[in-house]
Formats: structure tokens, C-alpha cells, sequence
């Protein structure tokens, strides 16, 4: 009896430093998993951070070349400004848009070209391109251009008229103005045209 039990303890020992061996192993396999794993991880960490690089670049370099060939508010503005008025003020409905309207002035026949226009529930936003932004050209969007959009739109009389400038690339000061201005003023950024202002900017209306 005592030799059957020896046996059995003897292969219980057996059995128990096997499975001690075997779960040692499969520890050195997890940890191997696991660094693994940690090094895939920084790998498509560095991979999005080269595809968002490109991205980039790859945006900037298309803007530039809009600028150059004066195409900034098809190519740029006008696929970004839907989003930016839904964004801003939180319109409802479908957004209509155009690029290049060409309007006659009801009283001086004076024709005047609008980059983009953009309407959605009570609002019409009005924007204004330019290759390089300057002061003036804002202060003249502000003054000449927003007060007189009705004139050239009476089918949108009863819209709130906001006003949106763009160019590729905005100096801080002139967001700064822009926005004491009340208008939105649009760079490149992620998402191609992207809004400078103030998170908590509110456009003025005309």
C-alpha cells in the first residue's frame, strides 16, 4: 500500500512540475504576444501619423496649385462650405450651392460675381476668395459687399445674410479682424477649408 501510494504522489509531482513547466511557457509566449503586439501598435501609430502627413501635404500642395490657377473657390471653398454653415449655424434642411454667381444690380446694372453663395433654412452665406488676404479686403466685403447682397438676391430677402472670407493662408491678425468684423474667416486645415474664428464665434448677420 505505502509503494502505490509513493506512485502516485511521485506521479502527481510529475504531472504538477509539467504543468508548472507548461504554464512557465505559455507566460514566455504571452509576453512575447504581447510585445508583439506593442510593436504592431507603434507600427500603425507611425503609419497614420505618414498618412496623415501626406494627407496633408498632399492638400497643401493641391491648394497652392488652386491658388495659382485662381480655381481656390471651386476647388477649396464651395465643397467646404456646406459643412461650415451647418456647422456655424446650425441650419436646417438641405443646403443649396453655387460657385460663380453672376448678378445684375437692380438699379445700377453694375454685374458683381460671387464666389460662393450657400443657403440653408433662414440663412444665405456669401463668401468672398482671395489668392492673398488683406485688411482692405475685408473691410470692403464688410461695408460694400454683405450690405448690398439683397439687392442682387431678392429671392432671398427674407434670409439672415452671413458673410464667410477665404484665402490658403490667414495671418492671425487678420482672423482677429475678421472676426471683430463678424464674419467667418476660412484657411486650409484638416478638412481642406476649415473655420479660424473663435470656437464660441457668432457670425453677424445683414
Amino acid at each position: 500500500m505505502p509503494v502505490m501510494l509513493d506512485k502516485r504522489v511521485y506521479n502527481l509531482e510529475q504531472i504538477f512540475s509539467k504543468f508548472v513547466l507548461e504554464m512557465s511557457d505559455f507566460k514566455d509566449e504571452m509576453r512575447d504576444f504581447k510585445d508583439e503586439m506593442r510593436d504592431f501598435k507603434d507600427e500603425m501609430r507611425d503609419f497614420k501619423d505618414e498618412m496623415r502627413d501626406f494627407k496633408t501635404e498632399t492638400r497643401r500642395q493641391w491648394g497652392e496649385l488652386s491658388q495659382k490657377m485662381g480655381t481656390m473657390a471651386e476647388d477649396l471653398v464651395a465643397p467646404s462650405v456646406p459643412r461650415i454653415l451647418a456647422e456655424t449655424v446650425a441650419c436646417a434642411g438641405e443646403i443649396d450651392s453655387a460657385v460663380r454667381v453672376k448678378r445684375h444690380h437692380p438699379l445700377t446694372n453694375q454685374q458683381h460675381e460671387f464666389d460662393v453663395i450657400a443657403a440653408c433654412g433662414n440663412y444665405l452665406l456669401i463668401n468672398e476668395t482671395k489668392s492673398w488676404l488683406r485688411v482692405d479686403d475685408i473691410t470692403r466685403f464688410v461695408k460694400k459687399t454683405l450690405p448690398e447682397v439683397r439687392n442682387f438676391f431678392p429671392e432671398y430677402q427674407d434670409k439672415k445674410i452671413i458673410g464667410a472670407i477665404a484665402s490658403l493662408y490667414v495671418d492671425k491678425t487678420l482672423v482677429r479682424y475678421g472676426e471683430k468684423q463678424g464674419v467667418i474667416v476660412l484657411g486650409f486645415g484638416e478638412d481642406v477649408m476649415d473655420v479660424l474664428n473663435s470656437p464660441d464665434f457668432k457670425p453677424k448677420t445683414w
